[in-house]
């Protein structure tokens, strides 16, 4: 920098020389701040020139032409080292105005989208080993879901009061459209935590790999959506695949089971009250509303089905086993990585395309039966392993196929508009 500055060998006062219509020592953001630290030792400011090139090119500082005229043409080379910014990140001359370079992952997308992925189905199987695990010495599905909603909302509670989001207006209307919603989550939250508290994880998982069926039952027969042959018999394998695992599972039991199932009725009936619910509001504030509904509908049956035990023997039970901190260090972490898994769900799948989102729904449930098995050491039979990959192969193609259908409407309906 002072070699530079002594090969121009002249100095100006800043105030005295005009821009344009502008006076030197006017702020600029359009130069980076070395550029500036160097254009204030030689006496002027950046706003007085426009960078025609960075790296190794020459700048014309053309709003000195007239001065620089009487001397004959004056080019000042600028490395590439000088046009860095303070966090040393190089930065580009594009179309003549300076801009930062891209990010790594603005650069690759792919990875930043695999790290979602990544998030996704790494909180998914830590909530469901953590969840299965408190189940072993603390066995009350019904307080255990109120447990998991209360976190999540007291989470948004918080999120709201410090503006991340910003809480959406609801109204009565609202609401309305909303508590079906909710009442259906609910239901399907509570049966889902007292299948995994009868029987193994990755066997209601496996039940719960039905839910492509009941939705395409739902949309066929209770909204009158036509749909396609390929469609129903890719669902064959599905329940086929069921059967099979049903039929030998060593944790089998009719709790277990029939819960799993009234889980897949009710997440396919909030499936239908949730488009009937489309209000415009954000993701965000639509998981948040619905959680608290969906808590005050959790915890009556709480309070009336296992409130009477759990004050008689429950706590105490579960406080001698692990201790009072382990315990309630347990009920928080579950509930918090329900939360959070849903949530970077959510942003997960808003970045994909509906073939991607299809792909990653069926991935995750094998990660999530695969984990299982390997943590808690469950054995299965060899027609069990048969029938479990069966329903998730059927799965995969049924979703597959589904997400095929979804993108040629969307290409469609583009075409119809362009």
């Amino acid at each position: 920098m002072a070699s530079l500055a002594n090969a121009i060998q002249f100095s100006t006062q800043r105030s005295q020389f005009p821009c344009g219509n502008k006076s030197f020592g006017s702020p600029s953001g359009l130069v980076p701040c070395k550029i500036q630290s160097v254009s204030s030792s030689l006496g002027f400011s950046p706003e007085s020139f426009s960078p025609v090139g960075i790296s190794g090119k020459a700048l014309k500082f053309s709003g000195w032409d007239h001065l620089l005229r009487r001397r004959g043409a004056v080019e000042f080379p600028v490395t590439k080292a000088a046009a860095a910014d303070a966090g040393d990140h190089e930065i580009e001359s594009v179309d003549g105005i300076a801009k930062p370079n891209p990010g790594f992952f603005e650069k690759h997308p792919a990875l930043l989208t695999g790290f979602f992925f990544f998030t996704w189905y790494f909180l998914n199987v830590i909530f469901n080993i953590l969840n299965k695990k408190v189940y072993n010495y603390f066995p009350y599905p019904y307080f255990v879901s109120v447990v998991h909603l209360l976190v999540g909302v007291v989470y948004c509670l918080i999120s709201w009061t410090v503006g991340l989001p910003k809480r959406a207006p609801v109204n009565k209307e609202l609401l309305g459209l909303l508590t079906p919603v909710a009442a259906c989550h609910a239901l399907g939250h509570v049966m889902s935590n007292v299948s995994f508290a009868a029987v193994a994880v990755s066997f209601t998982h496996t039940i719960k790999a039905l839910e492509p069926f009941f939705n395409a039952a739902a949309s066929q027969f209770i909204l009158g959506q036509q749909i396609p042959l390929p469609l129903w018999l890719s669902l064959a394998p599905v329940v086929l695949g069921v059967s099979m695992a049903s039929l030998t599972e060593l944790s089998f039991n009719w709790l277990g089971f029939t819960s799993a199932m009234i889980s897949n009725i009710s997440f396919t009936y909030r499936s239908i009250y949730s488009k009937k619910a489309m209000t415009g509001m954000d993701s965000t504030n639509v998981y948040a509303y619905i959680s608290i509904i969906a808590l005050l509908f959790c915890l009556p049956p709480a309070i009336l089905i296992e409130g009477p035990k759990l004050m008689q023997y429950g706590f105490q039970d579960a406080i001698a086993k692990v201790g009072l901190y382990k315990f309630l260090s347990d009920l928080f972490w579950i509930g918090m990585f329900y939360h959070l898994y849903n949530q970077v769900a959510t942003n997960t799948l808003e970045r994909v395309a509906p073939l991607t989102h299809a792909v990653g729904n069926v991935l995750k449930r094998v990660f999530v039966i695969g984990f299982s098995i390997i943590v808690f050491g469950n054995r299965i039979s060899t027609q069990t392993g048969i029938g479990t990959a069966v329903a998730i192969a059927g799965v995969a193609i049924y979703s597959l196929i589904k997400a095929n259908m979804e993108e040629e409407k969307r290409k469609a309906a583009k075409a119809l508009t362009s």
